[in-house]
């Protein structure tokens, strides 16, 4: 099953404290996990950010919540358990928390006040102290940056001329170390293709081996009989690597066909285009850099 939204964890979070002792936030994720049958895939799953699982996620900001409502009290760095607010609540047997049912209580709305200007997804990344420290709200705030960039460069691609796409497609490949120098690859990308193919590029500097590409400024959703154009004209001149770019999507049935190819085709969609725009300065400028820093132990050691 999907894992539960943040909200769905609330009551059986607070049931799991209802013996009245003290539970670890660790100790949770495990028995939530087991209570609504989450596979290891499931509880394998990350956030965007890589550093943290989903349901660490979602069951830490159930606790956020109930602390808030007084239904939990934080005893220690991690650990918490119930207060006799919350023993009330279970008393009643409700058959779901929810935001809308913590907002019964004023300390909640409180803290809902708090953050009315920020977005459902943004209260969701909101931390208390004993949870989430400043670097990891540093690099939620730059995620979402980073994902409002990404949508704006790609509204920007996909406005622009079928040439200067291609252009960006050589800046972008010569950015990752292939084709040599730009000008290499700019001779042998943006002529008329054979058979589907765009262009060669190098793979490495020396030319040890070419890789075709294929470059689509499209808003239609790419199927498997482009792609399966696209691997014949590979199999027509004896290639072994494909790249096939375009500014939208693929669908299911064409990405399976690409992953079971045994030569070796690689898809990118518009999102992946944009994020590698970003990763290597593709029409992107720096307006700020910020430096997290830590303690070094070592300077105050007087031995």
């Amino acid at each position: 099953m999907p894992i539960p939204d943040f909200q769905s964890f609330f009551l059986p979070l607070l049931r799991l404290c209802s013996d009245g002792d003290e539970h670890s936030i660790g100790e949770a994720y495990g028995k939530l996990g087991e209570d609504f049958k989450l596979t290891e895939e499931e509880k394998r799953q990350v956030l965007p950010s890589g550093r943290q699982t989903t349901i660490h996620n979602r069951v830490s900001w159930a606790k956020t919540f109930l602390v808030k409502a007084l239904l939990l009290e934080v005893t220690r760095r991690g650990h918490f358990k119930i207060t006799k607010r919350g023993m009330d609540v279970i008393s009643e047997n409700p058959k779901r928390l929810d935001n809308k049912y913590l907002s019964k209580f004023e300390e909640f709305q409180e803290f809902r006040r708090s953050i009315k200007n920020n977005s459902e997804e943004e209260e969701k990344e909101q931390s208390d102290d004993s949870e989430r420290t400043p670097a990891e709200n540093l690099e939620y705030a730059y995620l979402r940056i980073r994902q409002d960039l990404a949508e704006e460069l790609l509204d920007n691609v996909k406005k622009c001329s079928p040439d200067f796409f291609e252009k960006l497609v050589v800046e972008v490949l010569v950015a990752m170390g292939y084709g040599g120098s730009r000008k290499d690859a700019g001779e042998t990308i943006g002529r008329s293709g054979d058979g589907g193919i765009d262009g060669i590029i190098k793979e490495d500097r020396l030319g040890l081996d070419i890789i075709y590409i294929q470059a689509k400024r499209w808003e239609n959703v790419i199927g498997r009989p482009e792609i399966q154009k696209f691997v014949g004209a590979l199999q027509g001149q004896r290639a072994r690597k494909g790249v096939f770019i375009t500014t939208s999507s693929y669908t299911k049935d064409a990405l399976d066909y690409a992953r079971n190819l045994e030569s070796k085709v690689v898809l990118i969609d518009g999102g992946q285009l944009a994020n590698l725009m970003i990763d290597f300065d593709i029409g992107v400028s720096g307006v700020g850099k910020y430096e997290v820093k830590r303690i070094d132990s070592d300077y105050f050691s007087e031995e």
